[in-house]
């Protein structure tokens, strides 16, 4: 398996006493990562958007949908997977009981444009995608221990393989956002400081 190889990000700010790079503005974030990683715990820090929104990485001009006008936000991805025609969530049974595990088609999610005229939007920089990866066994201690209170029905029967594959997707979509230009960056917890891609390393 595959995860991400990052290094620190020197040049930092700080949005309610969190440390950000310090290019970001605060309505460029969109907050995504598996479940339990933190990222309503990080939106709430910074006094973001309150309600989880949803969108589609291969659905046509989804950087257009009307939950990425209110930001800073947490996002859930709908993501392609081979043998689907619509996109899945990681937290969907159809995902996380597929036997062998669901493939990703990267080349089936689509790109904002850049910017081409002086009047249209700059689609391709608008956002900023904070991914928040905690690792392996870190994350599923604490899936186990919010799975315990019962808030959370994405917790009933967690296991720590369910957890890596879900870290491990996340990775790929991260490095691939990254890769075709998007501004990307990842941290491993809500106490942690953001970390810059730059590639993949085997587990």
């Amino acid at each position: 398996m595959f995860f991400l190889k990052t290094e620190p990000i020197t040049e930092l700010k700080l949005i309610k006493e969190v440390p950000f790079p310090s290019d970001v503005t605060f309505r460029q974030l969109l907050i995504s990562g598996p479940p339990g990683a933190g990222k309503s715990t990080l939106v709430r820090m910074i006094s973001g958007w309150s309600e989880e929104g949803y969108v589609d990485l291969a659905a046509n001009k989804w950087w257009t949908a009307q939950c990425l006008s209110l930001r800073p936000r947490e996002i859930h991805l709908g993501l392609p997977f081979e043998g689907f025609k619509q996109s899945l969530a990681i937290f969907e049974r159809e995902w996380t009981e597929a036997d062998p595990p669901l493939r990703l088609e990267l080349d089936r999610i689509r790109i904002p444009p850049v910017k081409r005229h002086f009047w249209s939007v700059n689609w391709h920089k608008r956002y900023v995608f904070e991914f928040i990866l905690p690792p392996v066994d870190t994350l599923y201690r604490q899936r186990m221990k919010r799975g315990k209170r019962g808030t959370h029905p994405v917790d009933k029967g967690v296991t720590e393989e369910l957890v890596r594959r879900q870290i491990l997707t996340y990775s790929m979509i991260a490095h691939h956002l990254q890769q075709s230009g998007l501004s990307v960056y990842v941290r491993e917890g809500t106490d942690q400081p953001p970390m810059r891609i730059v590639g993949l390393e085997n587990d």
